[in-house]
Parts: structure tokens; sequence; C-alpha cells
């Protein structure tokens, strides 16, 4: 019998959803918002990704005697941190007390820091990660006893090794939570029993029929999502993450998707709305892209990828719970 691709069934599963709840095109998706049901189908989205963030934790509390640390990953702009905050969340329901080490605090000292063909740092590869360092601690944490965690000094490119604020040690009802691009990489830990790790993929994987292509593409609904959250909190204009979003993809292509389905379990980090949503603050962006831009092509392109789908309302748009995925974009999360 032929093993089916996690990330497949991922999709077939909310491809089935949406068939279910009458709503598995883009034309269909439109009547819903034409008729004043959105913040019906917000909440009813919100509810299907709560359901699955509790059964996450669910899988964690049964394995948690075995499995002591939990390793998420996922490409660009997925809701990664978001995901997390809320399964950690789920885990403390269960009586679980998430203790959280990022992954960026064990990056190797500036020195040593890769280079890539244009002789420049390579911050994605993994082996600008310190992976002898990580895998000790992992595994002092696991037998129980105390490390400290290093914190990585960016200004000076030096990691700060003895910060005794920074003590960590795992009591029987702690769990270790990671996640960054390399999480899935069975090299990221060579030296951990996989045995002892829980691991997580994320992605926005939906695809809505009806559309100028496959809408709900999860590259250009991933893109979409970065234009809005940089622009509002990273100072980051729409034109230059364009121009960044081939070498993102190339960082995905290289360090998360060859390990997606080493994932003990995949989770769809779309909604229905992401789209009539993400239009509404991403489309005044994009026009103002001018013709003269090297990007003003693929500009065009987004904006006639959203031009099918209706866009929500602000009114409707304040309906979208504070602890959204989608609030990591747009703003307003209270996670």
């Amino acid at each position: 019998m032929m093993r089916v691709n996690k990330i497949t069934a991922a999709r077939r599963e909310y491809h089935e959803w949406c068939r279910a709840i009458g709503v598995d095109t883009v034309q269909k998706l439109n009547e819903v918002l034409a008729e004043g049901r959105a913040i019906s189908l917000i909440n009813l989205c919100e509810a299907r990704q709560e359901r699955k963030y509790a059964d996450i934790a669910n899988q964690i509390f049964w394995r948690r005697k075995k499995s002591r640390i939990v390793l998420i990953s996922g490409p660009s702009s997925s809701g990664k941190t978001s995901s997390s905050l809320r399964i950690a969340q789920q885990c403390r329901v269960l009586g679980i007390n998430p203790k959280v080490i990022e992954l960026d605090n064990y990056f190797v000292d500036r020195s040593r820091t890769p280079k890539d063909e244009k002789g420049e740092y390579d911050f994605e590869s993994l082996y600008a990660m310190d992976i002898e360092h990580l895998n000790s601690d992992l595994n002092d944490l696991i037998a129980g006893k105390e490390v400290i965690i290093p914190k990585f000094d960016f200004k000076t490119g030096h990691p700060i090794l003895d910060d005794p604020s920074r003590k960590m040690k795992l009591e029987p009802s702690d769990i270790l939570f990671m996640e960054g691009i390399h999480a899935l990489n069975p090299a990221l830990i060579p030296d951990v029993d996989h045995s002892r790790v829980f691991y997580i993929y994320i992605s926005a994987l939906s695809a809505l029929k009806g559309g100028t292509k496959v809408h709900g593409s999860t590259t250009d609904k991933r893109l979409l999502r970065r234009i809005v959250r940089d622009s509002r909190v990273r100072g980051i204009s729409p034109e230059e993450n364009i121009l960044r979003w081939p070498s993102v993809r190339r960082g995905e292509t290289r360090n998360v998707f060859p390990y997606e389905n080493n994932a003990h379990v995949v989770f769809n980090s779309s909604t229905l709305y992401d789209i009539p949503l993400l239009k509404y603050y991403a489309e005044p962006l994009l026009y103002e892209i001018k013709e003269a831009s090297p990007v003003y092509k693929k500009a065009q392109a987004l904006i006639r990828f959203m031009e099918p789908v209706n866009v929500l309302k602000p009114s409707e748009i304040a309906a979208i719970p504070p602890t959204s995925i989608m609030r990591e974009f747009i703003g307003g999360q209270t996670l």
C-alpha cells in the first residue's frame, strides 16, 4: 500500500471540510460574503483551527512521558509563531507546561558563520547553528539537568554563554517548544534520541477552485501575508518584500520543504476568509508600486490573483478574534 504524502493528506482533508460546509469554490465564498455571512464564516474557521490545536495538544499529552521536545517548522509567513503559542496554550489546558527555546540563540559566533556563493553570511544555513552546543543542552534537559541557555547578541555577533538568569530545567510536567526553519531536519539534532521529539509542520495549504488559477496558492498567499505584516511592523516596503521573495523561496526549497514529511502532524494555517481579508490591506499597498518598478509585474499579478474574491468589510474584520493567526499579519493579536 502506497504511503500518502502528509501534505497531500492535509490538503485533501481541508478540501473535504470546505465541501462539507458548502464553501469549496471562490464563487461560493463570494456568495457567503455577499449574503452578509462573513462573521459566521470567520467564527467557523476559527473554531476549526482551535479544534486542530486541541487535537495536536492531545497528541503531545499522550506522548509526554517519551517525547519531551516539540519542534515546529514551516515556510515563511505560515503563522508558525501564532500556532506555536496556541498549541502551547492548549497544552496548558491539559496540565503540560511549555517552555520555549528560541533557536536563533544557538547561532555560532559570527566568525564561524558560513558564507554563500556571493561571499555574504548565510544565516539560513544549518551550519550557522551551533549544533554541538544545542544537542548537548537538549540531552542535558531531557536528563533532568539544569543548563544555561545562550543568548545571541546580534549586534556583536557573539553568543552570551554565562547569563545565570537564563538557567533552565525541565520538570516532570514541562515540555520544550522550539520553532525554526531547520526544526524538521534530522541533522539539527543528530545526537538526540528522535523518539524524544514530536515534530509539527505548519503551512498555508488551502486552495479554492474558481479563480484565475488554483486560488489560495500557498506561495502567493504567504507573500501577501508577509507584505501586509512587514509594511505594518517591520518597515519593509511591499516592493522590497517582493524583491526579497525569490531568495526566501530558495531558502525554503533548500531548508524546509525537503523535511516536511518528517512531521508527526501537519497543521494547515489557511482560513477561508484570509484572501478576502488580505485583499483589504494588500491591494492599496500594491497599487502604490509604480510601473517603473522592477516588481511592477509581480504586484499586478498579485492584484489579479485577489481580483475574483470579494473583500471583507471593516466591521467584519473587527470580528476576527484577537487570538487568530491572521491577527499576526494585520495586527491586534493578544496571544
